[in-house]
């Protein structure tokens, strides 16, 4: 599976593409803005310009939302974060941004450019989300965010140093944490033992939303997470797109109770029809997705499964 479409809304807003000869909303902090290199392969200049064109007709203080699609050449130039951390000081009721927001056609997951994002949590005290898609040179350091309710790294492979510098991170508003980590042929080397600070949830005291997902050792995590401090004050767990199997499901099951969740979201699996009927049986109380099915890929007795987004 890739990413074909581009989302529809972004922290409960409908998304709106700039367009510079456009009529406005009638309430401009009520969109999500959508922010896009116009010409694919243009110069760094060409998103700072549309940046700017939007400041230029929508009050600052109203841009509550951006999402920056292609910033031209994303597969070879970083993600543009000297620009968004130098446009702190205008745009101060920015509370939530996407960036690299992009489909398979514009550039693939795994191709897309990054670099140190820590500046935008601190260029953006007031930021509640940030949502990145891409991890190619993607780097994060230890930071301590008193607004930030929602994190989100997509990747068809996520570093370990990443995982580790959200564990060592203090986020005392965060409520939901969403990990794609993908699959070691698209730089994916997170080990269970990076998520043990995350799965402990010392520094992520409101933590009720945690997604470990799109991984290539979804077993190994589903192990982990059995025994994890942090599960039992969760409400939504997500082990979803990843290569789950049977031993995954044993695992979930003769752990800590899960009945508390309000949703176990375990789509794209390669679990047995039995197993997964029993993981539903025995937490009849909980919304426990379990559709999408894979079958193993087999050539030569050597058994291939694939996460949901790798490439």
């Amino acid at each position: 599976m890739t990413i074909s479409t581009h989302v529809t809304t972004f922290d409960g807003l409908p998304v709106v593409r700039f367009d510079r000869e456009a009529e406005l909303p009638a309430d401009p902090s009520a969109v999500a803005w959508r922010v896009e290199a116009r010409d694919y392969g243009s110069a760094p200049k060409e998103l700072a310009d549309e940046l700017d064109a939007l400041l230029s007709r929508v009050p600052a203080d109203a841009v509550r939302a951006l999402v920056v699609g292609d910033w031209g050449s994303a597969y070879d130039m970083p993600a543009p974060v000297e620009l968004l951390v130098s446009l702190a000081p205008r745009l101060t009721g920015l509370r939530a941004l996407f960036l690299g927001e992009m489909t398979f056609e514009e550039c693939e997951i795994s191709w897309i450019k990054h670099r140190d994002v820590t500046g935008l949590l601190e260029a953006y005290p007031g930021l509640e989300v940030l949502r990145v898609r891409g991890a190619d040179g993607l780097e994060l350091r230890p930071v301590y965010h008193p607004a930030l309710r929602e994190l989100a790294f997509e990747s068809g492979g996520l570093p370990g140093h990443v995982v580790d510098a959200v564990g060592d991170c203090r986020l005392p508003a965060l409520t939901h944490l969403e990990l794609w980590l993908g699959m070691e042929d698209y730089g994916g080397d997170v080990t269970v033992a990076d998520l043990a600070p995350v799965l402990a949830g010392d520094r992520l005291p409101a933590l009720r939303h945690l997604a470990l997902c799109n991984a290539e050792i979804a077993d190994e995590v589903a192990t982990a997470v059995a025994t994890a401090p942090v599960v039992a004050r969760l409400e939504v767990l997500d082990l979803s797109r990843g290569t789950m199997t049977d031993a995954g499901v044993d695992a979930l099951l003769a752990g800590q109770p899960l009945t508390h969740l309000h949703r176990l979201d375990l789509h794209h699996h390669y679990v047995s029809d039995e197993a997964a009927q029993r993981i539903v049986t025995e937490l009849a109380g909980v919304r426990v997705d379990v559709s999408d099915r894979q079958e193993d890929d087999e050539d030569d007795d050597v058994v291939y499964r694939y996460t949901a987004v790798g490439e």
